[in-house]
């Protein structure tokens, strides 16, 4: 079992940057596979990058992804926000290890931090 909780998010103008923290509980962290999906005001949760757990990240043009196994946390650092990043960001996991841009791949979720982005 693991649980996350994020952390970072807050409000932002456009062009800035933000980090955010997904921080674990339980065992075996860094087994699992790691991603963030954020979703916007009346649209579906989106994924936006993952990581595996041999420290593989997608890619995004403006965002990157890194993990700190030792912490047991996750990072998603975002730079030149523009308003339509604003969303609830979540953080999720699962314990196959491999990253997933469907929703249903994984296991475990956070509650979410708020990022807003003003033009």
């Amino acid at each position: 079992q693991v649980q996350l909780v994020e952390s970072g998010g807050g409000l932002v103008q456009a062009g800035a940057s933000l980090r955010l923290s997904c921080v674990a509980s339980g065992r075996d962290f860094s087994n699992y596979a790691v991603a963030w999906f954020r979703q916007a005001p009346g649209k579906d949760r989106e994924f936006v990058l993952g990581i595996s757990r041999g420290n593989i990240g997608t890619y995004h043009a403006r965002f990157s992804i890194s993990r700190d196994n030792a912490k047991k946390t996750v990072y998603l650092q975002m730079n030149s926000l523009k308003p339509e990043d604003t969303a609830i960001y979540y953080c999720s996991a699962s314990p196959d290890g491999g990253v997933k841009t469907q929703m249903w791949g994984y296991d475990y979720w956070g509650q979410g931090t708020q990022v807003t982005v003003s033009s």
